[in-house]
């Protein structure tokens, strides 16, 4: 089974991810509100799939990117953009990330998405 971190600062948006995740049955290892989070539990964790919000606070999506990419430069990671971020998206593919949606999304989107991770 694969494993999944979502990364997005709003929690109702880490759920909704979630549920999308486990109903094609992925396992959700690891949830974070901010990128500093992520980058601590990916040392753990793994995950083969990382969704990663780009606007958070304390650590942004652009950087946390970045320095998981250090740690494990194949790691898979799909950038989660809001409209009007796509100056940040370009940078993000730019940087090493796999793909990007953005939201609002559909499940079937998101997990087309994730299908061409690997």
């Amino acid at each position: 089974m694969k494993t999944v971190m979502i990364v997005d600062d709003a929690l109702f948006m880490r759920k909704t991810i979630k549920k999308m995740f486990e109903r094609a049955g992925y396992e959700v290892v690891a949830e974070a509100e901010n990128g500093k989070e992520a980058l601590d539990k990916y040392m753990t964790k793994k995950p083969d799939v990382i969704t990663m919000d780009i606007a958070m606070p304390v650590m942004d999506g652009l950087l946390s990117l970045k320095e998981i990419l250090k740690i494990d430069e194949t790691a898979n990671v799909l950038m989660v953009s809001a409209i009007g971020q796509e100056e940040l998206v370009g940078e993000a593919l730019a940087c090493g990330a796999k793909g990007f949606i953005v939201k609002p999304f559909t499940e079937e989107l998101l997990m087309s998405a994730v299908d061409q991770l690997f």
